[in-house]
C-alpha cells in the first residue's frame, strides 16, 4: 500500500500505459511546433506518470492552495511532458497541447508561470532546487504537510547552484524535498561527465548529507517504493538517482547522440516512433492527482502600513542600518514578510530583523545563488522575500535575478556597501555594476535611498511594489536629510538645493547626493 492507493500489477500497467501516453504527446506536440526535446521527455515518462498519477496530491482548481504538493521541473527543457501531464491530469483539454511553443500560448518551451499550475520559470539550468528550498521554507511557515518533488536532468547537476542547494537543504534538514535526477547520460552536444556511474552522482548527495536511493528510472515498481522512502523519511532530503535513457522507446533515438532539442519531423519517422511508444490505448484504471491538505490559514496582507522615523536632523546614520530597522518594523506589520542574508547580516543589518522575527529569517551563508533562489521560491509561495548580501555578490546571482523577473515573482533585494565609498577594501567589493544590472531586469524597481529617513520609507514602499524591488545602500554614515513625515513615492525624486541663480543641475542619490551638496556649498 502507499497513499491508500494498492499496488497491483493493474496499477502499474495503468501507471505505464500513462508513461507511454506522455511519450506520445510530447513527440506529437514537438512535431507539430517544429522545435523542442522530445528525446529528454522521453527519458522521464515514467518518473513523471508516477509522481502525477501515483503520488502528486494538487488541486487543480486551485493552484495557490498551500496544502497542494509543488512539482518543479528543473530541467526545464523538458516542458512538453510537464504540459502533457497537466492535460492527463485534467487541468486543461488535451488538444490544447498542440498549441506547444506558439506565442499565444501558456504552453512555452520551457515552463513560466504563464500558466497557473508552474511556480517558477525554469529552463535556465541548475534553478529548481534553489527553487525547492525556498518552498520548503515556505512549508514550514504554513505549517503544511506538503512534498515538493524536483526534477533535475543529469546535465544540471554539473551547475554548483545546484550543490549550494543541497549544502542548505541538508543544513535545515529539508525532509520534505525529493530531488529525482533523470539520469539519462547524454546532454545536448555529448555525454555527460559521469555518464550512467549513479553511484558516483549517490556519493555526491550523500556527502551534503542527503539520503539516497538508485533505481531503473523506467521501472515503476521501483519509482514507487523510492518515493515511498522519500515522503517517510523525516530527518533529511532524499535524492533519487535513476538510471534511463535519452529518447527511450523510440529505436532511432534511444541512447543515441545527436537528438537533443531535435523533433521528429519527417513523417515515416514520426509513425514509427509513435507506433513504438504505444500510448493511444486509456489506462485500465483512473488515474487523477490526489487531494492536498486542507484547511491551512493563509495569511493576509494588511490593508496599509503607519511607517514612523525617529531620526534628528543632526544624526548621522547609514542607510544600510536604517534598511535593518525598517525591515524589522515591516516584518511587525505583515508576517508574510521572510527574511535571507548570506552571512552578511550583521553589515547588511538584517540581523535586526533576526532579533524579533527568529522564525521567518533564514541564513543562506556564503551561497548567493541559493540566496535569490530560495527567496524566489518563498516569493512563489505568496511570501515577500528581502534577501540582503553586499551589492557587488549580487552579480554571482543574476541568472536567478534574471529568471525571477520573467517569473513575475514580488522578490525584494537588498544589496548593501555600494559604490566606491567602501574605500579602502578595494575594488573588488565595490558593486559598480549593480544599477544598471538590476535595470535590466524587466518590470523591476530599483530604490537608492540616500539617508536615514528615505532608506526606512522605501522598504516599505518596496514591500508595497509587486514585483522585483532592488533597494541600494551605502555603508557610511551620512547625514539626515529629511524630516520624518516625508514621503517618497516610488518615481518620485526630490530637489534639495535650488535657486534663481541656478546654472546646472546636478542628479544623484545615495552618497554621492552628500558629495553634490558639497559642491553646491562651494
Amino acid at each position: 500500500m502507499t497513499n491508500n492507493i494498492e499496488i497491483t500489477e493493474s496499477r502499474i500497467r495503468s501507471l505505464q500505459t500513462m508513461a507511454n501516453r506522455l511519450r506520445r504527446h510530447s513527440l506529437l506536440s514537438t512535431t507539430e511546433a517544429g522545435s523542442g526535446h522530445p528525446s529528454t521527455c522521453l527519458s522521464c515518462a515514467e518518473i513523471v506518470s508516477t509522481i502525477f498519477f501515483q503520488f502528486l496530491r494538487f488541486d487543480l482548481k486551485n493552484p495557490d492552495n498551500p496544502g497542494n504538493d509543488r512539482f518543479v521541473l528543473s530541467k526545464g527543457h523538458a516542458a512538453p511532458i510537464l504540459w502533457a501531464a497537466l492535460g492527463e491530469a485534467g487541468a486543461f483539454p488535451l488538444e490544447e497541447l498542440m498549441n506547444l511553443r506558439k506565442i499565444d500560448s501558456e504552453l512555452e518551451g520551457h515552463p513560466t508561470p504563464r500558466s497557473p499550475y508552474v511556480d517558477v520559470t525554469t529552463g535556465s539550468l541548475g534553478q529548481g532546487l534553489a527553487n525547492a528550498v525556498g518552498m520548503s521554507f515556505a512549508s514550514r511557515l504554513n505549517k503544511a504537510s506538503n512534498q515538493i518533488y524536483v526534477l533535475l536532468g543529469d546535465g544540471e547537476v554539473a551547475e554548483g547552484s545546484v550543490w549550494e542547494a543541497a549544502s542548505l537543504a541538508s543544513h535545515y534538514c529539508l525532509s520534505n524535498i525529493t530531488a529525482i535526477v533523470d539520469v539519462n547520460r547524454l546532454g545536448q552536444s555529448e555525454a555527460t561527465m559521469a555518464g550512467h556511474n549513479l553511484d558516483l552522482y549517490s556519493s555526491r548527495f550523500k556527502a551534503f548529507g542527503w539520503d539516497t536511493k538508485i533505481v531503473d528510472g523506467h521501472n515503476i515498481r521501483e519509482l514507487i517504493s523510492a518515493l515511498e522512502y522519500a515522503i517517510a523519511n523525516s530527518g533529511r532530503p532524499t535524492a533519487i538517482l535513476a538510471r534511463t535513457f535519452k529518447g527511450k522507446g523510440v529505436s532511432f533515438m534511444e541512447d543515441k547522440d545527436g537528438w537533443h532539442g531535435k523533433p521528429v519531423g519527417d513523417p515515416e519517422l514520426l509513425q514509427q516512433a509513435l507506433s513504438e511508444v504505444g500510448g493511444d490505448e486509456l489506462p485500465s484504471e483512473k488515474l487523477s492527482l490526489r487531494e492536498p491538505e486542507k484547511g491551512l490559514p493563509i495569511e493576509a496582507e494588511p490593508a496599509g502600513y503607519a511607517v514612523s522615523c525617529d531620526y534628528r536632523p543632526e544624526d548621522k546614520v547609514a542607510t544600510r542600518q536604517a534598511y535593518g530597522k525598517g525591515l524589522a518594523k515591516l516584518g511587525r506589520l505583515n508576517r508574510k514578510v521572510v527574511a535571507l542574508d548570506g552571512d552578511c547580516k550583521n553589515s547588511t543589518f538584517s540581523d535586526l530583523f533576526l532579533k524579533e522575527h527568529p522564525d521567518r529569517f533564514f541564513e543562506c551563508f556564503i551561497a548567493e545563488q541559493v540566496l535569490v533562489g530560495a527567496a524566489a521560491g518563498l516569493a512563489s509561495q505568496d511570501k515577500i522575500p528581502f534577501a540582503s548580501t553586499f551589492a557587488c555578490f549580487l552579480t554571482r546571482a543574476y541568472d536567478f535575478i534574471r529568471i525571477a523577473g520573467i517569473s513575475g515573482l514580488n522578490l525584494k533585494l537588498c544589496g548593501s556597501h555600494a559604490g566606491v565609498s567602501i574605500g579602502e577594501d578595494g575594488p573588488s567589493q565595490m558593486a559598480l555594476e549593480d544599477l544598471a544590472m538590476m535595470r535590466a531586469v524587466g518590470g523591476s524597481t530599483v530604490l537608492y535611498p540616500s539617508d536615514a529617513v528615505s532608506a526606512e520609507k522605501l522598504v516599505f514602499e518596496a514591500a508595497r511594489t509587486k514585483g522585483i524591488a532592488y533597494i541600494r545602500t551605502s555603508r557610511p554614515a551620512t547625514p539626515v536629510l529629511y524630516s520624518n513625515d516625508e514621503e517618497f513615492p516610488v518615481g518620485g525624486s526630490k530637489v534639495i538645493r535650488s535657486s534663481g541663480k541656478d546654472q546646472a543641475t546636478l542628479v544623484s542619490a545615495g552618497v554621492t547626493l552628500h558629495e553634490a551638496l558639497k559642491a553646491a556649498d562651494i
